[in-house]
């Protein structure tokens, strides 16, 4: 019995947008299997960025975190596969590049920790509420 394929979300960020990264990260997913099922390149604002990181909030780099964010185009999506969830946490890599692991999206091409090119959920519960940020 094959299982129902779960989804998660993905951002590209705006480093990730600026530096011409779109087509690299997305044919990564393509090339193991995964299926792009909704893709929309959008810029935040400051209301729908609070949201987006809302577990930050009170943390001494939130204002960080959100001004980087809404300081361009970002490319939001809905990535479907099995296990998707930590099989696109494992190909994106630490959070810190220094971190992780060479072949992974971070890895190979994040330059520093604050500007590490992408984002993607970490759990299912997380999936349902980014996604609706950029997916109502």
């Amino acid at each position: 019995m094959r299982l129902v394929p779960q989804r998660t979300f993905v951002m590209i960020k705006p480093d990730g947008v600026r530096r011409g990264l779109i087509g690299e990260i997305i044919s990564r997913f393509e090339k193991r299997g995964l299926n792009i099922v909704q893709l929309k390149m959008d810029k935040l604002d400051r209301n729908r960025a609070e949201r987006l990181y809302a577990e930050h909030k009170g943390k001494p780099f939130f204002e960080e975190l959100v001004s980087y964010v809404t300081s361009g185009p970002v490319v939001a999506m809905l990535v479907e596969g099995d296990d998707v969830v930590s099989v696109v946490r494992r190909m994106i890599g630490a959070t810190d590049p220094k971190e992780a692991s060479p072949g992974t999206i971070r890895g190979d091409l994040a330059l520093s920790k604050s500007e590490n090119v992408i984002h993607a959920s970490d759990s299912p519960e997380k999936v349902a509420y980014e996604s609706s940020v950029f997916f109502p």
